[in-house]
């Protein structure tokens, strides 16, 4: 089980057909910059059945302390306004939503 106190769970929609430029330009100018304030995804995942076109990650954090310093640690970082820019009309929507886990009493 993972070890984070929260998760950053975020969908993006993507416009029909640009997928492939969304995920280069993610690569290339959203990924250093989030590596550099967030760390490694916990998970990042594209829709293959039901909804498609859909971009799913989640990224950990330890309280949402932690999630806000480094979310704006993210947003004010020049670089990122590289990949709003060049991200701007490949996205439809975003859902962005904090999740905690659930610790069972029961079982493993």
């Amino acid at each position: 089980m993972m070890n984070k106190a929260f998760v950053d769970h975020r969908i993006y929609t993507i416009q029909p057909r640009c997928m492939p430029k969304f995920l280069e330009v993610f690569e290339t100018l959203a990924m250093p910059v989030l590596r550099k304030h967030l760390g490694e995804p916990l998970s990042f995942y594209v829709s293959s059945i039901g909804a498609l076109n859909e971009v799913v990650h989640l990224w950990g954090y330890d309280s949402l302390d932690d999630y806000q310093q480094r979310s704006f640690a993210r947003d004010t970082d020049p670089e990122f306004q590289h990949y709003l820019k060049a991200s701007e009309g490949l996205i439809l929507s975003q859902v962005s939503q904090i999740v905690k886990p659930v610790i069972f009493k029961h079982g493993k």
